[in-house]
């Protein structure tokens, strides 16, 4: 298992990111969060085996249809056994 935080900056907000997001890592079977910021941009936490985290990572990389992710940082972080994926 592995945990990374993403931090997506562009016109992330009021295009549906967050809840695309949470789909997109329910479907794949990730734990994590996402969340938006209060600078216009979103961060998300995806833990799961690394295939289902870089490939929720890399969807990052260009969001919904509406998203317009202009940049990306990825972080590693230790795994905390989270299995169910939130929206807050």
């Amino acid at each position: 298992m592995i945990r990374k935080r993403v931090v997506v900056e562009g016109r992330v907000q009021g295009v549906g990111f967050r809840a695309s997001c949470a789909q997109q890592a329910r479907a794949a079977g990730a734990g994590g969060m996402v969340h938006n910021l209060d600078d216009g941009g979103v961060e998300a936490v995806f833990e799961g085996i690394p295939s289902v985290v870089d490939a929720l990572v890399t969807w990052c990389e260009h969001g919904p249809r509406f998203a317009h992710v202009r940049n990306v940082v990825v972080t590693s972080e230790e795994p905390r056994g989270e299995t169910s994926f939130r929206v807050s």
